[in-house]
């Protein structure tokens, strides 16, 4: 659901809510203190007390009148004004009027732990834009409800009921930095946070917003970009409802260079209805916002395995190149795994520079290969500090950008080398470097964990995940530097084809243009359409086709006829007037039959009167402006094709047209665009360029919907016409009537 108290325009991305006061409270009161340890109550004071708060506590509690020798107030009336943060461990039933007692003491912000609000259906969201309304009212900040609250581990300040050791967590500091985590579910904020402990990660920050009434992630993303000890930020998210501001916040963490690695459920229905039910997210159109998220470099990652394992290789190096990722080990069947692995995800492990390959022979006994990727043999046992050596030598290539060393735990003498040589070396690593300890769970000594600790190496136990993590980051990579070129792109003027228009400058009333008329804009908008003039009657059409040449096709035209082939509407391969004058006849009986309201030469436009145009491969581009996120271009293989086999990639609208190509070198059909069995590849830099026009009018033109150009059949570099929009069907939505 929207944010049911945002003032802030829907098509505007508004400003985030400062939390200055809330992750750092001079003063601190629970409602619903309790002398029970066990409560929520207890427990957050127990962890204020533990963390070693040193703002103003205040109790509330009806049963006590002091606890743990501290004074309590009855109710939350007899609270002094202005409190910065106030803590509700009560039940759903109280909160209101907590609430309301809250704002008339002119509190700051409230965390509410009690569920039954907007994740349990209409019922608990009416009662939860109601809290809403009496805070928004009174200038005061929600956080959740529904939600485990947030611990400032940098401030000492353990907002949540889950029963914390300060000692088992390692804060951040400013000039190495940490990871700060926001979830919208308590349990994986837990569960990230556990994540990164157990790997003595350090952490600035854990939030959960829960169904966020007030508090949202993106205000939560936006103080950690302010924060100098973040470096990076993990997020869990099942739906984002600012997406507009949350897209110019990764904007922002992109020129910051603070990584967002983001776990965003719902690609399937049945997740996207789970979300639904578990804290009020009615999920977006996941595929447009990965879209736009990656087109701004944030992490999209699809398992928790990848957040953890992402997000811990991009704190050692936050800003890595692209490139391919260099593998390291000292054994052929790892080496082999390793192949097959990088494949099956798609993580490239490039081919070495000349001069790479000569430092490595030149360190190598002459029977290892020096390759990627690389098995060094056994020569590590005899001087460890080779491999170090060999590290470097490796990330040095240009085509390298991240390191993976795979080599087993060893005994302790080993274990101690490797904590003496190896792990150094990993540290001193100019790009993203991992350490897999094969084996499993096979015992580590606690030297050998301090020392990869102490030096910030990344410790994995699976080849596999550590791949998974590397892809992720060569992703990341690729995406900083295509986010540069399309920036620049953005920057160029707009096109000014404007909207489509019927000719007397109004709307179709349903929004949709008719093909002849979306074709007439396509063509001003630069994209190639068939000659062809529209025909009121069999005698007109005849003349169109005699100007025009044979074989002709005819389509029937109206707004209420987008899908026309399903019935009858379209009728190709006429040879000459007889076939014409029949296939007119056809039409005319057939759109009888199936939609008697469109009477030909009466209630439809006319019927399109088209040449026919040589046969071609026959792709789709599309375009969809996701009234949440913004536009998304699609491109893929066509005409009958596009339904089976749905091979086609969605990409931003401002993607540079050298991007497009790659984007058009991923799909499956890609052979074809080279050519197969002796037929001609096409002019895949013309399809680029009607990809990024139909991007730029989808900026251009807010108004506009939906473009689906199906088929755009593409011919061979050097045709007169490398490209040709056979099919063009065009959407506005009606709301922009009065601005066209």
């Amino acid at each position: 659901m929207t944010n049911p108290i945002s003032s802030r325009p829907a098509d505007g991305p508004g400003l985030p809510r400062p939390l200055a006061r809330v992750l750092r409270p001079r003063s601190i009161a629970i409602v619903g203190a309790s002398a029970d340890p066990r409560s929520f109550g207890g427990f957050v004071q127990a962890n204020l007390q533990r963390f070693g708060y040193a703002g103003v506590l205040h109790l509330v509690s009806r049963s006590s009148a002091e606890i743990d020798g501290r004074a309590c107030v009855k109710s939350v009336d007899a609270l002094p004004e202005g409190i910065d943060l106030a803590v509700l461990a009560i039940p759903e039933a109280g909160v209101l009027d907590a609430i309301r007692g809250l704002a008339a003491r002119r509190c700051h912000a409230a965390v509410l732990f009690a569920s039954g609000y907007a994740e349990t259906g209409d019922e608990g969201r009416a009662r939860q834009a109601e809290l809403a309304a009496v805070a928004d009212a009174a200038g005061m900040l929600i956080v959740g409800p529904n939600c485990m609250g947030f611990t400032n581990f940098a401030a000492g300040v353990p907002v949540t009921f889950e029963l914390l050791e300060r000692e088992a967590y390692r804060a951040a500091e400013s000039q190495r930095g940490g990871i700060g985590i926001i979830a919208q579910s308590g349990f994986m904020a837990a569960t990230l946070r556990d994540a990164f402990t157990g790997r003595g990660l350090p952490l600035t920050c854990q939030f959960s917003t829960g169904n966020e009434a007030s508090v949202g992630l993106e205000d939560v993303l936006a103080a950690y970009l302010e924060d100098a000890a973040t470096r990076v930020i993990a997020v869990y998210a099942e739906q984002i409802r600012r997406p507009r501001l949350f897209l110019q916040l990764a904007r922002q963490a992109r020129t910051l260079g603070k990584p967002i690695v983001l776990l965003m459920p719902g690609r399937s229905e049945r997740a996207r209805h789970a979300a639904a039910s578990h804290t009020g997210a009615l999920a977006g159109d996941h595929a447009s916002a990965s879209v736009l998220l990656r087109r701004e470099a944030v992490v999209v990652v699809d398992t928790l395995d990848e957040l953890f394992d992402t997000a811990a290789v991009l704190l050692q190096q936050p800003q890595p190149t692209a490139g391919g990722a260099a593998f390291i080990t000292g054994s052929g069947a790892m080496k082999n795994i390793a192949l097959d692995l990088a494949d099956g995800i798609g993580l490239a492990l490039p081919e070495l520079a000349p001069s790479t390959t000569q430092a490595l022979r030149d360190k190598l006994p002459s029977y290892a290969v020096a390759e990627n990727p690389l098995d060094y043999t056994t020569i590590g046992v005899r001087q460890p500090g080779l491999i170090g050596e060999l590290v470097h030598t490796m990330a040095a290539d240009p085509a390298i950008g991240s390191v993976l060393l795979a080599i087993p735990v060893g005994p302790v003498m080993a274990q101690r080398d490797k904590a003496e040589h190896i792990v150094p070396a990993l540290a001193r690593c100019p790009k993203p470097a991992v350490l897999v300890l094969t084996g499993d769970a096979g015992p580590v000594e606690p030297f050998f964990l301090e020392a990869i600790r102490a030096h910030g190496v990344t410790l994995l136990r699976s080849t596999d995940r550590a791949l998974r993590a590397l892809q992720r980051v060569a992703e990341f990579g690729e995406a900083l530097a295509r986010a540069r070129r399309a920036d620049a792109q953005a920057q160029q003027p707009l096109p000014a084809a404007g909207l489509p228009h019927t000719g007397d400058g109004r709307l179709p009333a349903n929004g949709i243009f008719a093909e002849y008329q979306g074709k007439a804009w396509l063509q001003r908008a630069g994209i190639a359409v068939p000659r062809g003039a529209l025909a009121r009657s069999a005698d007109e059409a005849v003349s169109i086709a005699q100007t025009l040449g044979w074989p002709v096709v005819l389509k029937a035209q109206a707004s209420s006829l987008p899908h026309k082939s399903d019935v009858g509407g379209v009728i190709v391969g006429l040879a000459d007037a007889a076939a014409l004058r029949a296939g007119w006849a056809k039409m005319k009986d057939s759109l009888a039959t199936h939609r008697p309201d469109l009477a030909l030469g009466e209630t439809l436009d006319g019927v399109l009167v088209e040449a026919m145009g040589p046969r071609g491969l026959e792709l789709v581009v599309g375009a969809r402006n996701d009234p949440a996120w913004g536009p998304v271009v699609l491109v893929g293989l066509g005409g009958v094709w596009i339904e089976a086999l749905r091979d086609v990639r969605l990409i931003p609208p401002d993607l540079a047209v050298p991007d497009i190509v790659a984007e058009l070198q991923r799909l499956k059909a890609a052979p074809l665009l080279a050519g197969i069995r002796g037929a001609a590849g096409v002019d895949v830099a013309a399809v680029a360029e009607v990809v990024a026009a139909i991007g730029a009018q989808m900026r251009a033109n807010p108004a506009i919907a939906e473009i689906d150009v199906n088929p755009l059949v593409a011919y061979p570099a050097g045709s007169a016409t490398p490209v040709l929009a056979l099919d063009a069907l065009v959407v506005v939505r009606r709301d922009e009537e009065a601005a066209a």
